[in-house]
């Protein structure tokens, strides 16, 4: 059975910090791409980030790059989103995803 974990979110402050992890069982973790994604109060579900496979190419949507940094270890199969900079329009909750699948998310707020 496929799990995804979502954990690491909270409340903070604007201009802070949160590092997000997905851990993931039942596939093959360093086989598969692996995403972000985000779904704000009342809006759609938005593609955050995308990493390959092993971890050399990353994508980034324009509203989070140059503050948001993807990453994956394989031999732990988990998947990180480093989060800095943090403006109250990142509130949402985070999913992350090997294209087939998704967790049950954990939400981040940004406020003061």
């Amino acid at each position: 059975e496929v799990q995804l974990v979502e954990s690491g979110g909270g409340l903070v402050q604007p201009g802070g910090s949160l590092r997000l992890s997905c851990a993931a069982s039942g596939f093959t973790f360093s086989s598969f791409p692996m995403s972000w994604f985000r779904q704000a109060p009342g809006k759609g579900l938005e593609w955050v980030s995308l990493i390959n496979t092993g971890g050399e190419r990353t994508s980034y949507a324009d509203s989070v790059k140059g503050r948001f940094t993807i990453a994956r270890d394989n031999a732990k199969n988990t998947l990180y989103l480093q989060m800095n900079s943090l403006k109250p329009a990142d509130t949402a909750v985070y999913y992350c995803s090997n294209g087939g699948q998704r967790g049950q998310g954990t939400q981040v707020t940004v406020s003061s």
